[in-house]
Formats: structure tokens, sequence, C-alpha cells
């Protein structure tokens, strides 16, 4: 892959965490992951009330959980995601239901789009996971056209992923250039990162629905196989570290699981923020 001069700027120090958060999430399998996603990620692509022919981009797809079921409604959707096995089964998905969605891999702190490209930027769950959220929140609204939209959902610090990070962070301890993403879930430090850019920011808490329908021994060893967070937190434990970062997973979703039947059903809380990139002065 080409190197593009923001890379070449970084620190060795950033390019080595970059490296490894690229390596993090083309772990696993996400697409196959997402599944269990999909009533909360519908949810909220129809609050979006997107119309046919908006230009909408779509960063940190994933798989294009939401970038394909917008492009069936015919919104011109760009999706862009720093995994590349990830922006190939998007393409796949895509050619196979005969979209014209475009996918790109690429970084959500350098997008390669001109300015005011798009008419709505949208990340679910993803954008916030990036090492430097002063560039993301920069390129965020670049890209954006004025008067349009930026719309992000980002897990809380004190919601049901805030916790099970935090259980990850125990046993493999985040890298210290990387200020934590779930600060994307506290509103005051959002409308800090936007600041003057933006005409209006409203901040909503919402809760995700997560339904498995298996145990919570066994919803964690699937986030283990596949989630790429907790896929490489627990290669990099020996067995003693692995068996014990099981346990507590294990306890986290137990002590927040709703269902009685066996299975398991979590209310895990974001933030949905709504933004409006400001008229030019």
């Amino acid at each position: 892959m080409t190197t593009t001069l923001e890379e070449t700027s970084l620190s060795p120090e950033m390019q080595n965490l970059k490296s490894r958060l690229k390596a993090t999430w083309m772990a696993g399998d996400y697409g196959r992951f997402a599944r269990y996603l999909e009533p909360g990620a519908i949810a909220f692509l129809d609050r979006l009330k997107l119309q046919p022919g908006a230009r909408m981009l779509d960063v940190a797809c994933g798989a294009g959980q939401i970038a394909i079921p917008a492009a069936k409604a015919g919104v011109a959707v760009t999706g862009i995601d720093i995994a590349a096995n990830l922006i190939v089964q998007a393409k796949a998905r895509a050619a196979a239901d005969g979209l014209t969605a475009r996918f790109d891999e690429g970084d959500a702190e350098d997008l390669p789009y001109p300015d005011a490209s798009f008419d709505v930027v949208v990340s679910l769950i993803g954008a916030m996971f990036a090492p430097r959220p002063e560039l993301v929140a920069s390129e965020l609204l670049r890209v954006c056209r004025p008067g349009g939209r930026i719309v992000m959902a980002n897990w809380t610090p004190q919601g049901f992923l805030g916790q099970m990070f935090k259980a990850i962070g125990k046993h493999v301890p985040p890298p210290p250039l990387m200020p934590s993403p779930l600060l994307w879930g506290d509103e005051a430090t959002v409308r800090s990162r936007f600041g003057t850019e933006v005409s209006s920011l409203e901040a909503i808490p919402r809760l995700y629905p997560l339904h498995y329908p298996f145990s919570p021994a066994e919803v964690v060893d699937y986030f283990i196989t596949d989630y790429g967070p907790t896929n490489r937190a627990h290669a990099a434990l020996d067995k003693a570290g692995q068996e014990a970062l099981r346990a507590d997973l294990q306890a986290v979703w137990r002590d927040n699981n709703r269902a009685t039947d066996g299975t398991v059903h979590v209310e895990a809380e974001y933030l949905e923020v709504t933004a409006r990139r400001a008229q030019p002065r």
C-alpha cells in the first residue's frame, strides 16, 4: 500500500500504534461478529432519515452493516475502513446485491476525499477508536458540506461496553499514547472536539440491544473469536492470563444479562451525537 504524507509525518511510536490498531481490527471476523448488532444498527440508520440521492460517508464502515442497507434505500454511499479484509467483504456484499456503493480502505484521521464531499458523515461505533481524536473531528468536519450533518454513535464510559473494556484493560493495559476511545461517549468532550465548527450539536444517550441466543460464557468465546480487541487481548496473554480474562468477561456479561432463558440480552449505553457543520462566516 502506498505511504501517505500523513504516515511519513508520524513518530515511530505512533506508526507502531496505528499498525497495531489496524491488525486489531483485521483480527477475528467483524463481518460475522456484526450480524448480531444489526437490529441496533438499523435503528440508528432509520433515525438518520436519509433521502434517496443523499451523499453519505460511513467512517469505519466495517463490512457495511449500515452502508449496504442505506445503498439499498437509494443513498449515494461511500464507506471507508482501516481494515482491508472488511472492505473486501463490503465490496462483495454490494456486488452480490447489485449496488453501486463505493468502499475504500483508509484512515479516519486522513480521509481521502475533497472538502465538503458529503451531505452526511456517519460513524457507528467506529471512528471513536482512532488514536488521535482531534484529527478525527477535523476530518469529519472537513469532508462534510456546510450545513450538513455529522452523526456518531459512541460507547459511553459508564455503559456496558465501558465495563467490558475496563475488564480487558485490567489484563492488557491500553496504549499510553492513545486517549480512551470512551471519551467520545462524554458529551462535554465531544462538544470541545467539534468546537465552533458546528452550528448545533445534540447528544442523546441511547441503549444498544445486544441479544445472543447462547449463554454468557459462549458470548465471551464468540467475542474472543471474532471481535478484534478481545481477540488480540486474549492472544497477548499466557494460559493463566487467558483464563483470568475469560472469567472477568463472563462476570461482566452475567451481571448485566437481562435474559432469564439461558440466552443473553444486554442494553449497552451509547451517546448518539448529531452535529451540523457551521456555514462559512
